[in-house]
């Protein structure tokens, strides 16, 4: 198990973490398997989508906040319930297949931290299984 750290600048914010994790791989001399990609805060997630046009993180941000709005009537007095929900409805993780060293993704995709409820400094978890 290999642990980075993301730091967020602002409260919403979409970071591409392909980079970082493709260093890992080579460092690692991970080969073929799959690769889990973890993050342990109930207000982040990690998605897979478009990073050739950065408009496609604002586009996702702004229709999440448009469905799940900061200052809808919520319950939870910390005053971040709408980062919760966002977390669940991204996810916490993805998994991706490692072959032949690399990762298996598609030609605009890269891999994102979602941080819903900055600034902070958050942690991201590689997990490696070997097929």
């Amino acid at each position: 198990m290999i642990k980075f750290n993301v730091k967020s600048t602002k409260r919403e914010q979409l970071i591409d973490i392909t980079t970082e994790i493709k260093k890992i791989i080579n460092n690692e001399g991970w080969d073929d398997g799959i690769l889990l990609i973890y993050t342990p805060h109930t207000t982040a997630a990690i998605t897979i989508n478009e990073n050739a046009d950065p408009t496609v993180k604002d586009d996702i941000i702004s229709f999440l906040n448009k469905k799940i709005p900061i200052d809808y009537p919520f319950r939870h007095l910390e005053g971040n319930s709408d980062a919760h929900i966002k977390s669940s409805v991204i996810g916490c993780s993805e998994q991706v297949i490692i072959e032949n060293g690399k990762m298996v993704l598609g030609t605009w995709q890269g891999i994102f931290f979602c941080e819903f409820d900055g600034p902070r400094n958050r942690t991201v978890i590689l997990k490696y299984i070997n097929s």
